[in-house]
């Protein structure tokens, strides 16, 4: 076998490698994504309710503001707030 073929064999190697690597890692991103997303929307979900209880505005804990928070995080929160105070 010619040097020059070696080369080109271990060229695509390393070139499958990174991309069975990358479609490996992505749903591995969206899990992360998805559990970071949800952390911060459960504690803005917390602190919307600590805080505006002391204004009269609070977001029930159900499984819908729950949900709604985990999927969107901060902008949920934020969209559950302005419902809330919408809506009254």
């Amino acid at each position: 076998m010619e040097d020059y073929q070696i080369y080109i064999a271990l060229g695509l190697l390393v070139l499958v490698i990174v991309l069975a690597g990358k479609f490996m890692l992505k749903p591995f991103r969206l899990f992360f994504r998805l559990l970071y997303n949800s952390l911060v929307g459960i504690v803005l979900l917390w602190l919307a309710n600590l805080i505006g209880g002391a204004i009269g505005l609070y977001l029930p804990l159900n499984l819908v503001t729950i949900l709604v928070a985990g999927f969107l995080g901060i902008p949920g929160v934020i969209l559950l707030l302005i419902l809330r105070a919408l809506i009254g």
